[in-house]
């Protein structure tokens, strides 16, 4: 007993030596440990961090939720706010009787009744490759999202960025509904919120096969066709019914943009898109790859419309632009345009006849035409020799260099520079860093008057005098007179090397015709509801002033003497004093000819579609012969009237051995038979 006490007091000494003894206060225990101490701290310490998080978490939990709530509430207030005046997407929609469009020629003569659609279809109606077309090209997830597609967007989102621009929209097919019913055409942020905000509303309204049907009965499938019924018959003569998977991919490719992929604008870009929307289906696994073999391998054919009446071309882009001048329109229409109902058909007929004779010889596949007043009314437009043939409109989409027919521009800021038409300039090669510009046939005469070198076309002239006043200022003059295409400043802008496309070149001519006054082409003068309540009305005759007088006078000396004793000679009218200029590119692939009298501009163009050359056929040639002929029966019974600026009319007549001649008569009309004088007196002056 002894020796465990010795133990314990030993033990405890040995525990204790050189240390102080805990202290017991007064009424409690004593201190615990350090060891224990420390642990109970970090203890403590864990449970008080873990309320804290805890607490704080659920404060975050709180305000995050009464934010949501109030979010929605905010939200649910601008949905309602957005819809509650809404009209019902039913009522807007085409099971009524569709508008129809009436086209009327400036005197009132009726060139076309068209439908805007043809009559509603049903989804259950369509072949189901038609719907599944649309729906792997325009929304694949449109059965799983609710009206907006957060991985479309991002997606898009993406794809802009990385391309620097707007490629892609990321749209629902009920955004896109939304657009088409309630919203204006616009690309702002503002406009994509209430899309969205209306496409949710949309989905909760009605049901996907109903959003679906309301689209596919709406959408612009181009060439004026609004709705998949309608596209069909246009492209293919049938109902939407009974389309192939080739011609029902051709419209599911239309919708990515309408006027690009149709296939009246391009046969080719339509095919190609029709194959990138069958790949799509294989992607989606709509489709398997042997029907996606068996379809590219027999594309779609666009029919070949029949009654042609000559007007087909002028119509298709009036219907084409309407949409931009009166939005949708649930009203029967009427359209009152600028078009010479006889003069258009007269246009188109000596296109075609021009063609036929020497088409095949010359390796021309191809002509345009344009004619319009002095005040830019498109009075005949020919978009092709054959509308049956091919429906492109080449007057105002195809776009080719111009050749010499750019050359007016160069002399008129020659002219603005303070030269004149008698001003010497040398025709002799010329070589610029490099490129050596050559005159046609190599073929140059030393000193010459600007008159000449631009009755002549001399290339090396052009090309000078571009470099003399100011590349930048040749330009800055084609885009005052009305060029509006993309233009570079190249030495080689003297010989159009830039592209355009006729009608914006004719248009570009009408100053000299009128006097000074620059143009806005126009062919739809009013649109009116089949109750006379006018939903369009055009006003405002152009941009003003754009040429001085004294150098309309000038030009249109110098481009006289291009049909009297230059490379136009084959464009001179008997009686009416005209100017003009030809235009040729390199290696004969464009012909042009723009001219103009008192009364009337108009251009021709000739070529292939392909670029591939022709033979020999110059602006001077084929053109030149085709505008003689259209401006011939335009001037039936026109007064003669001198080119502005100029004291006398110079016009072309046949000598006695039938070659032409000119003969300069002081603003006095040619001899003519009495009654013919007598009723050009009585002719209204226009």
């Amino acid at each position: 007993m002894g020796s465990r006490r010795s133990r314990t007091s030993g033990s405890r000494g040995k525990a204790t030596k050189g240390a102080r003894r805990p202290v017991r206060k007064a009424g409690g225990r004593a201190p615990a440990a350090r060891g224990r101490r420390g642990t109970s701290g970090k203890r403590r310490a864990r449970r008080t961090g873990a309320a804290d998080r805890w607490r704080r978490l659920k404060q975050v939990a709180y305000w995050g939720g009464v934010a949501a709530v109030w979010c929605a509430l905010i939200l649910g207030g601008l949905i309602f706010y957005v819809t509650s005046s809404l009209p019902d997407p039913v009522l807007a929609s085409l099971d009524k009787r569709p508008p129809n469009l009436t086209i009327l020629a400036s005197n009132g003569r009726v060139l076309a009744e068209r439908g805007l659609r043809r009559g509603h279809i049903r989804l259950s109606q369509l072949p189901p490759f038609a719907i599944d077309a649309v729906l792997a090209t325009e929304d694949r997830r449109f059965y799983s999202h609710l009206g907006v597609d957060p991985i479309g967007l991002a997606r898009a989102a993406v794809r802009n960025a990385w391309a620097g621009r707007v490629v892609e929209g990321g749209s629902t097919i009920s955004q896109q509904l939304a657009k088409n019913l309630f919203l204006k055409p616009e690309r702002t942020l503002a406009r994509k919120f209430q899309e969205m905000i209306l496409a949710i509303w949309l989905e909760t309204k009605f049901s996907k096969t109903k959003i679906l049907e309301l689209y596919l009965n709406r959408v612009y499938f181009g060439a004026g066709a609004y709705g998949i019924e309608a596209a069909a018959r246009r492209y293919f003569g049938k109902s939407a019914r009974h389309v192939t998977l080739s011609e029902a991919a051709l419209l599911a490719g239309l919708l990515k943009a309408p006027s690009r992929y149709a296939p009246t604008s391009s046969a080719r870009r339509a095919e190609a898109r029709a194959a990138v929307v069958i790949e799509s289906m294989v992607r989606a696994r709509m489709l398997s790859p042997a029907q996606a073999v068996a379809a590219l391998a027999a594309p779609a054919r666009v029919r070949n419309p029949s009654g042609i009446t000559g007007y087909e071309y002028a119509v298709d882009w009036v219907v084409e632009l309407l949409p931009g001048f009166i939005g949708q329109q649930q009203r029967d229409l009427i359209v009152e345009t600028t078009i010479d109902a006889g003069l258009q058909r007269k246009a188109q007929e000596r296109v075609r006849l021009a063609m036929a004779r020497t088409a095949v010889r010359l390796k021309a596949g191809e002509a345009a035409a344009v004619v319009m007043d002095r005040r830019g009314a498109i009075k005949a437009l020919v978009g092709g020799r054959s509308y049956k043939r091919s429906q492109f409109n080449r007057a105002v989409k195809a776009y080719r260099q111009p050749g010499s027919a750019f050359k007016p521009f160069v002399y008129l800021a020659a002219l603005e520079s303070g030269m004149t038409p008698d001003t010497l300039a040398s025709d002799r090669p010329v070589t610029v860093n490099g490129w050596r510009p050559k005159n046609y046939r190599n073929r140059y005469r030393g000193r010459i008057t600007l008159r000449e070198s631009l009755a002549q076309s001399s290339n090396t002239v052009a090309v000078r005098l571009t470099l003399e006043v100011g590349r930048w200022r040749v330009v800055r003059t084609a885009r005052r007179l009305g060029i509006g295409s993309p233009l570079h400043t190249r030495p080689s802008i003297a010989l159009g090397t830039a592209e355009v496309n006729l009608l914006e070149l004719t248009s570009a001519y009408a100053p000299f015709a009128n006097g000074g006054k620059g143009v806005l082409p126009h062919i739809i003068k009013r649109v009116t509801t089949s109750r006379g309540k006018v939903v369009y009305e055009r006003h405002g005759s152009g941009p003003g002033r754009v040429v001085a007088h004294p150098f309309v006078g000038a030009m249109n000396e110098m481009m006289n003497a291009t049909l009297m004793d230059g490379t136009g000679k084959q464009a001179a009218l008997a009686y009416h004093p005209a100017g003009g200029k030809t235009g040729t590119t390199q290696n004969f692939r464009d012909a042009w000819f723009i001219g103009h009298t008192s009364h009337l501009v108009a251009g021709v163009w000739v070529g292939n579609d392909d670029g591939r050359p022709m033979k020999q056929v110059t602006g001077g040639t084929l053109p030149a012969r085709i505008w003689k002929a259209i401006m011939t029966e335009a001037h039936a019974n026109r007064p003669v009237r001198a080119l502005p600026g100029t004291r006398a009319a110079v016009v072309a007549r046949s000598g006695p051995d039938g070659a032409p001649r000119s003969v300069r008569r002081d603003g006095a009309e040619p001899r003519r038979p009495l009654l013919k004088r007598m009723l050009n007196a009585l002719a209204p002056q226009s």
